[in-house]
C-alpha cells in the first residue's frame, strides 16, 4: 500500500473521518487508491470493465474507512482490504446475475417469436396472449411481458431500416390501396 503518512497519523486520519471529516476520509481513499486498483485489476473479467470495478472497490473502501473505528480490528489494511474484496464479489455476481436475466430475456424473446409464428399458421389468425400463454406455458403476464419486449424491439428495428428509406421512392396511394385490396401487390 502506497501511503504518505505513519501508523499515528493513519490512526489519528481514520479517527476523524468516523466522525464526518470529509478531508480525512479523502486522505485515506488517495492512499488507499493503488490497493483498490490492484485488486479491481487482478479481479477483471470480460465484459466488465476495470473502472466500473475500481468504482466499487472505492465503495468498499470508503464502507471500510467509515466502518473501522466501531470493529474492533487493530489493521486497517487488511479490514480495508476485505471490504473492498466484499464489494468487488458483489460487483461481479450482480453482473453475472444481469448477463444471465438478458439471456433468459432474448430466450424468452425466441420463443414467443418462434410460437407467435406456428399459432398463426395454425389458426389462420393473430393468436391472443391466452392461447400464446398455453403453447408456452407461461403465464399471461409473462406472456404479456415478453410481448411487449418483442414488440419494442420490431418497433427499434423497423426504425433503423427507415434510416435506408429515401422519403421519395414512397408511393403513399398505392401502399394505401394495396392494404385495401392485397390482391394488388
Amino acid at each position: 500500500m502506497a501511503k504518505s503518512f505513519d501508523s499515528a497519523e493513519q490512526d489519528e486520519l481514520l479517527r476523524r473521518a468516523a466522525g464526518g471529516d470529509q478531508a480525512s476520509q479523502e486522505r485515506l481513499v488517495e492512499a488507499f487508491m493503488p490497493t483498490v486498483v490492484r485488486m479491481a485489476s487482478a479481479r477483471a473479467e470480460p465484459g466488465v470493465p476495470v473502472g466500473d470495478l475500481v468504482q466499487e472497490g472505492a465503495i468498499g473502501l470508503i464502507e471500510a474507512i467509515r466502518t473501522f473505528s466501531g470493529s474492533g480490528e487493530a489493521d486497517f489494511g487488511r479490514f480495508a482490504e476485505a471490504h473492498i474484496a466484499a464489494q468487488l464479489t458483489t460487483a461481479l455476481e450482480a453482473e453475472a446475475e444481469a448477463v444471465r436475466d438478458e439471456l433468459l430475456l432474448v430466450t424468452a424473446a425466441e420463443d414467443y417469436d418462434r410460437v407467435e409464428l406456428i399459432l398463426a399458421r395454425e389458426l389462420h389468425r393473430a393468436p391472443t396472449e391466452v392461447e400464446m400463454a398455453q403453447k408456452l406455458e407461461w403465464t399471461v403476464e409473462r406472456t404479456r411481458y415478453v410481448a411487449q419486449v418483442v414488440a419494442e424491439a420490431r418497433r427499434r428495428h423497423d426504425e433503423e431500416l427507415l434510416t435506408y428509406i429515401d422519403p421519395a421512392d414512397i408511393d403513399i396511394e398505392a401502399d394505401a390501396a394495396a392494404e385495401i385490396d392485397p390482391s394488388l401487390n
